[in-house]
C-alpha cells in the first residue's frame, strides 16, 4: 500500500490523461473528438471573414427540437453540416431510406444521414427565410470508414467536405445578410448546456418509440396488407401484430408476425421501417 502511494502522489498527473485516453476510445468519445476535428479544420482552413462557423445548435420547433451539429454561413450560401461517426465499409445511395454498415462478420443498418439533415436544413430555412439556393446540406463522416458506393458530392469523410464549401463560388448573399442570419441564429437557437442535450434527447427518443412501437395492432394499420384469415395466424388464431427486428443484419426492417410468439412463428411480411426525420 505505501508503494501504491507514493506511486499515486508521485504521478497523480498521469491519472486524467489515462482516463481521458479510454473515454477517447468510447463511441461517444470519438465522436467528441471527430467533432473537434471538424471545428478545427473549419477554423484552419476556411477565412473567418468570408465564412462563419456555428456549432451545436439545438432550434425549437413545432413538435420540439432539431439539433444542428454545425453551420457556416458565408455569402455562397448556409451550410448545415451533420457529423457521422462511423467505422467499417459504408453503403448507401440518395434515395434509399437505410444505408448499411458492414464488418467482415457482422452488418447493421441505420437511417439515410441525407434524409435526416432534410429537417435540419428545412427547419433552418424557414426560420431564416430562405430558399434552397442558399441552404446546403452537408454530411460529414468521421472515424475509420470507406464508402463502397458511389457517394453524391455532399456526403463526405473528414476534411472532404472543405472541398464542398469551397467549390461554392456564386455568390447569393449580401454582406448585410450573412450578419443578420449570424445574428438570427444566435438568438434563436436555445442556450447550450446539458439540459438542452437532455431535453433534445428525450424528444428523439420519444419519436423513435412511437415509429417503432412493437405492439401496435395489424387491423390498425391499413397499408400494411394482412396475412392468414383477417388479422389472426393461420397456425393458432393468435392476433397478429407488427413488430420490428431488434438484432442481426436485417435490424429495424418491420414485419407481421403472431403475438404468441414464440410458441407461434408465423410470419408474413417484412417491410422496411418507418424512421423518424430527426
Amino acid at each position: 500500500m505505501h508503494i501504491l502511494g507514493t506511486l499515486l502522489t508521485a504521478y497523480w498527473w498521469a491519472i486524467p490523461f489515462f482516463i481521458g485516453a479510454l473515454y477517447l476510445k468510447t463511441p461517444s468519445g470519438k465522436g467528441f473528438l471527430g467533432e473537434i476535428l471538424v471545428n478545427f479544420s473549419a477554423k484552419l482552413m476556411l477565412d473567418g471573414s468570408e465564412y462563419h462557423l456555428i456549432k451545436n445548435v439545438t432550434l425549437p420547433t413545432e413538435d420540439g427540437t432539431t439539433q444542428i451539429d454545425h453551420i457556416v454561413v458565408s455569402k455562397f450560401g448556409v451550410f448545415v453540416i451533420e457529423t457521422k461517426n462511423y467505422a467499417g465499409w459504408i453503403f448507401g445511395g440518395t434515395h434509399q431510406k437505410m444505408w448499411t454498415q458492414k464488418f467482415p462478420r457482422s452488418s447493421s443498418h441505420f437511417q439515410n444521414p441525407l434524409h435526416q439533415n432534410f429537417k435540419h436544413a428545412r427547419t433552418l430555412g424557414d426560420v431564416l427565410g430562405l430558399g434552397n439556393d442558399a441552404i446546403h446540406s452537408l454530411i460529414v463522416f468521421i472515424g475509420d470508414s470507406v464508402f463502397k458506393t458511389r457517394m453524391p458530392e455532399n456526403v463526405t469523410q473528414a476534411g472532404g467536405y472543405i472541398r464542398f464549401i469551397k467549390s461554392k463560388i456564386n455568390p447569393v448573399l449580401s454582406a448585410g445578410k450573412v450578419a443578420q442570419i449570424v445574428g438570427q441564429i444566435q438568438s434563436g437557437r436555445l442556450k447550450p448546456s446539458p439540459k438542452t442535450n437532455r431535453e433534445h434527447t428525450r424528444h428523439v427518443n420519444d419519436i423513435v418509440a412511437k415509429k417503432t412501437k412493437s405492439t401496435r395492432p395489424v387491423a390498425d394499420i391499413p397499408k400494411i396488407k394482412q396475412g392468414g384469415e383477417g388479422d389472426k395466424s393461420p397456425k393458432c388464431a393468435g392476433a397478429l401484430v407488427l413488430r420490428t427486428i431488434k438484432t442481426g443484419i436485417k435490424v429495424g426492417l418491420m414485419f407481421i408476425g403472431c403475438s404468441a410468439f414464440p410458441p407461434c412463428r408465423f410470419v408474413h411480411k417484412v417491410q422496411p421501417a418507418q424512421s423518424a426525420l430527426f
